[in-house]
C-alpha cells in the first residue's frame, strides 16, 4: 500500500474513490521536524450512501487494543466490498504512542482533553482542530477506542456520555452494544471537559468509545472486540455486507448498561498509600462490601485502612496501580440500568 505524506492536511480529497492512506506531518514545536500522523480513508465503491464512520485509536499513546485493531482496519476493509466513507486514524497522537505515554511529551497535553484545539495551539490542539474541522464534518458516527492504561482497571466495556436527546441516545447505546462487551457503561462527563467524543456528541453525532484492556498491555480479547465491533458497525449502518456476529458467543446475553452519572460514585484515594484491591472490575458489590485496602508503611505494624461500597452496583472501574496517591480515583460504582433503557 501506497502512503502519501501530506503537509497541509486541508488539501486532503475526502472524496476521492477507493482506499487511500495518508501520513500527516504537524509541525513541532520544540525542534525542526514533524509529528507523522497516520490516516486512511476509504470511500467504498459499492452503489450507496450510508453515513460517515470515524474511528480512532492512539488517543493516549499507552493504550494499543485501539491502535492495533485499527491499524489492521486500515490493511483489511476492501473499499470494492463498501459502500460509503470510512476514516480511520489509529495514532491520533503520534507522539504520546511514539513515546509509550498517557499524553504527549511534545507539548505535555492530554490529548483527550484537547478539544475542539485550536489552529494556533500546541501540537495536540492542532490535531484536535483537524478532526473537529476537517473530519468530523465527514461523518455521523465517531467512536473512539481506549483502554486503562496505567490510569484504571476497566471491565471490558463500551461507553458512552448521558446525552439530552433521546434519540441520540438510543442509538448510542445501541452501537455501543454492537461491540458486544459484557458491559455498557454511561459515564459522567462532569470529571473532565474537552473529550474527542464531547465533542462530537455535541455535533449530534453518534458517539461512542470503549475500555478493551488495561495496564499498557495488548488484550487479545479486547483487541477482538474492538475489531469486530467496528465491522459490525459497518454492517448496521449499510457500509458493509453481512450479517452482524455475536463477538463472545459464549456469554449468551446482551451487554449489561450501567450507569455511573454522579460524581459522588467516583471515589477518590483519601491519602498516598499502596493499594490492595480485593475485587475485579465488573463484579457486583452491596452497599458496605470491601472493594479494598490502604497500607502505609511508614509505621509497618499500623492497621490498614478498608475501603467499602458505599452504595449497591457493579465495580465499573479500579485504580489499576499499587502506589496510589491523594486524589486520584480509586474505584467507581456503577447502577445497573438495563431494565431502563
Amino acid at each position: 500500500m501506497s502512503v502519501t505524506l501530506i503537509h497541509n492536511p486541508a488539501s486532503i480529497d475526502f472524496d476521492l474513490p477507493g482506499a487511500h492512506h495518508y501520513q500527516l506531518a504537524f509541525p513541532l514545536d520544540g525542534t525542526w521536524g514533524y509529528s507523522i500522523v497516520p490516516l486512511t480513508v476509504i470511500n467504498g465503491l459499492r452503489s450507496g450512501q450510508p453515513p460517515g464512520v470515524a474511528v480512532f485509536g492512539g488517543t493516549h499513546g499507552n493504550e494499543y487494543e485501539g491502535q492495533i485493531a485499527v491499524k489492521r482496519l486500515c490493511g483489511d476493509l476492501d473499499a470494492a466490498a463498501m459502500s460509503g466513507r470510512v476514516i480511520l486514524m489509529p495514532q491520533l497522537s503520534e507522539s504520546a504512542c511514539r513515546a509509550g505515554q498517557r499524553i504527549s511529551p511534545e507539548d505535555g497535553v492530554n490529548m483527550n482533553r484537547a478539544f475542539p484545539g485550536s489552529p494556533r495551539g500546541a501540537l495536540s490542539y492542532r490535531i484536535a482542530h483537524f478532526v473537529k474541522t476537517l473530519v468530523f464534518p465527514q461523518v455521523k458516527i465517531v467512536v473512539d477506542l481506549h483502554a486503562g492504561g496505567h490510569e484504571a482497571n476497566f471491565p471490558l466495556c463500551t461507553s458512552l456520555h448521558p446525552v439530552a436527546d433521546p434519540s441520540q441516545y438510543a442509538e448510542m447505546i445501541a452501537a455501543a452494544s454492537l461491540f458486544d462487551p459484557p458491559f455498557v457503561y454511561v459515564y459522567s462527563r462532569q470529571m473532565a471537559s474537552g473529550l474527542l467524543t464531547d465533542e462530537a456528541e455535541d455535533e449530534g453525532k453518534i458517539a461512542i468509545g470503549g475500555e478493551f484492556g488495561f495496564g499498557g498491555g495488548a488484550s487479545p480479547r479486547g483487541i477482538l472486540h474492538a475489531y469486530e465491533g467496528v465491522r459490525n458497525l459497518l454492517k448496521k449502518y449499510g457500509l458493509l455486507e453481512g450479517a452482524i456476529t455475536p463477538i463472545d458467543p459464549a456469554r449468551g446475553s446482551p451487554p449489561r448498561i450501567i450507569a455511573a452519572p454522579d460524581l459522588r460514585d467516583y471515589v477518590p484515594c483519601p491519602r498516598d498509600c499502596i493499594w490492595e484491591p480485593v475485587l475485579q472490575p465488573g463484579e457486583d458489590v452491596r452497599a458496605g462490601d470491601l472493594i479494598g485496602r490502604l497500607h502505609d508503611f511508614d509505621d509497618h505494624t499500623s492497621p490498614a485502612v478498608e475501603i467499602r461500597a458505599h452504595k449497591d452496583g457493579v465495580i465499573a472501574a479500579l485504580y489499576f496501580g499499587a502506589v496510589c496517591r491523594k486524589g486520584l480515583t480509586l474505584f467507581v460504582v456503577a447502577e445497573d440500568i438495563t431494565d431502563r433503557i
